[in-house]
């Protein structure tokens, strides 16, 4: 009688190999999309630390409401044609239509809003970079009182190393000379980020990007709208550098960055995402010291080297 294999039940041939031995190959689509997956943060780091170049070249030509307020009403207009005609799916109800509005509204209009209010009254960049590195360390206490995640000792000590790090490469830009009414908008921007990434985290982590940055940026632009309406300060010059920042942001920032922290919100913890801010300043220093030929002293490169071991330590 002839024998048969013990896996399959196949009658036994020395020149085959056993279906059931050999796992099916792993399609090239599912690798890619793994692969993405683990680059994403890196790529969210070096999307979201290309901010400065808009701020560079746009806010000369424009206030910084002004500016953010067009940039909006432009995220608004091409993500509402791209979702249409891809025929993406919407928020389902209004409670989620809310949800997501206002994490919009607390990263984008408080925190964007923040950031360049705060730089165009004069707040060196340096220590607007560090009041808002402090956002991991206030995340990760929101995270354990809010979403019930438990933040180990060794993350705890990788989140003070990075805002160490982050003080080290900012220290030589920090400056002095500025008063209360720059700093309290850089403030804002930090309980804007820190808010609308523990918020998203737990009321709406999960939504199409496409719909979902509409759901996101048109209050944001309803509520920027209101308030440079009430100030009566619009100013915008659509001088080429203005129109080069302008693209930037929408597609760089508002499209490819945005579309990454959502995904990053989604599968990930509050506190790992958080952490990966401490990147943003060593990786802006090191696109300003290639792009613009910014000086890059000892300290800010023990800084940077500091800083990653810090996020490696609170995302291991």
């Amino acid at each position: 009688m002839r024998s048969r294999c013990r896996n399959c039940s196949t009658p036994w041939n020395p020149w085959t190999t056993c279906r059931r031995s050999t796992p099916p190959p792993r399609s090239t689509s599912s690798v890619n999309s793994s692969a993405a997956i683990r680059f994403a943060p890196l790529l969210f780091v070096v999307l979201w630390s290309t901010g400065f170049i808009g701020a560079k070249y746009g806010l000369p030509h424009a206030e910084p409401l002004s500016f953010l307020l067009v940039r909006y009403l432009f995220v608004v207009s091409l993500m509402t044609l791209l979702a249409l005609a891809m025929r993406a799916p919407w928020p389902r109800d209004a409670r989620q239509w809310f949800h997501i509005g206002v994490s919009g509204l607390l990263v984008h209009a408080v925190y964007l809003g923040g950031v360049f209010v705060s730089i165009s009254k004069g707040l060196p960049a340096g220590v607007a970079s560090l009041v808002v590195g402090i956002q991991p360390l206030l995340t990760a206490v929101g995270a354990g009182w809010l979403l019930n995640e438990a933040v180990l000792a060794r993350q705890w000590l990788g989140l003070v190393l990075g805002f160490v790090g982050v003080a080290m490469v900012v220290s030589g830009k920090i400056g002095s000379g500025f008063g209360l009414d720059a700093l309290w908008p850089a403030l804002a921007a930090l309980a804007g980020i820190t808010a609308g990434t523990l918020y998203q985290k737990r009321f709406c982590p999960s939504f199409d990007w496409r719909t979902g940055a509409v759901a996101q940026f048109l209050p944001t632009a309803v509520a920027t709208a209101i308030v440079v309406g009430v100030s009566d300060n619009f100013r915008v010059e659509w001088a080429p550098d203005f129109i080069f920042a302008l693209a930037w942001l929408v597609l760089v920032l508002s499209l490819g960055a945005i579309s990454l922290l959502n995904m990053l919100i989604r599968r990930g913890t509050a506190v790992n995402l958080a952490s990966l801010f401490y990147l943003v300043p060593p990786c802006t220093a090191l696109i300003a010291w290639l792009l613009f030929d910014e000086r890059l002293a000892g300290m800010a490169l023990a800084g940077m080297a500091l800083a990653v071991w810090g996020v490696y330590l609170a995302r291991k």
